[in-house]
């Protein structure tokens, strides 16, 4: 996209930096190497694990595209660098769950990696402060984060999006066990995919071997977080 420039810093997170440009429709998004756990209390580094984020998110938000899911994004502009719509982040995180894994092991003292016999949803609300809280559709209507329709648009995106990761990982043997979603609204309401598609908001394991490819090397001291990051990046991109 021609004549795009960056203007002054929007906002910094955990994992990107934001930036407005010239147009008032897009802003660019530059990922980190910075790695958090469990709410910003570990910290660490990643080497690259932001070119990795960067381009594997696009090549899967491509591949949605093509399959009717609406996203944000615009162009990639350098290893780091994405031009994307200009949203407002609905302020939910959709969970989507194939597998037991992680918290919801925990909560339901379930072993991880007994398959689900139905895909589960979950929403939490996204506030760092309050540890990103569980709530269910009646605290979403009564603070209204989104209305009913949007709801609704969201679960169902949330399910396709599912069916389609799913079967383009399974040709590369790697299996979704769970993954975090964010939508956003542009301007004229459209609702949208948002944020990252990537080992950091995955749980990505090796479909024959279930080694683990993603950030849960990182939260659980297993070492090998960038070696794992790369294969993921190597399977999806054959680089």
């Amino acid at each position: 996209m021609e004549n795009i420039v960056k203007t002054e810093q929007l906002y910094e997170g955990k994992a990107k930096k934001v930036y407005a440009t010239n147009n008032d429709n897009y802003v660019i998004v530059d990922y980190k190497d910075d790695a958090t756990a469990f709410n910003g209390e570990k910290k660490g580094t990643i080497h690259n694990k932001g070119i990795i984020n960067n381009r594997v998110t696009n090549h899967l938000m491509k591949m949605l595209e093509q399959n009717g899911i609406p996203t944000h994004l615009v162009e990639e502009i350098s290893d780091r660098e994405t031009i994307v719509k200009r949203v407002s982040i609905v302020p939910l995180e959709v969970i989507v769950r194939n597998i037991a894994a992680g918290s919801l092991s925990k909560r339901l003292g379930l072993d991880e990696g007994v398959k689900l016999s139905k895909t589960v949803l979950e929403y939490c609300y996204k506030d760092d402060d309050l540890g990103d809280p569980m709530v269910n559709e009646y605290h979403i209507m009564a603070m209204n984060w989104c209305s009913k329709e949007e709801l609704d648009l969201i679960a169902s995106y949330s399910l396709k999006i599912n069916e389609l990761l799913t079967d383009y990982l399974k040709d590369l043997n790697i299996e979704l066990i769970d993954f975090k979603l964010e939508f956003g609204k542009t301007a004229d309401g459209t609702i949208v995919l948002a944020d990252e598609i990537s080992p950091d908001t995955c749980r990505f394991w090796d479909s024959v071997t279930h080694e683990k490819l993603d950030k849960d090397r990182f939260r659980r001291n297993l070492g090998g977080e960038e070696d794992a990051y790369k294969e993921i990046m190597k399977r999806l991109l054959g680089e």
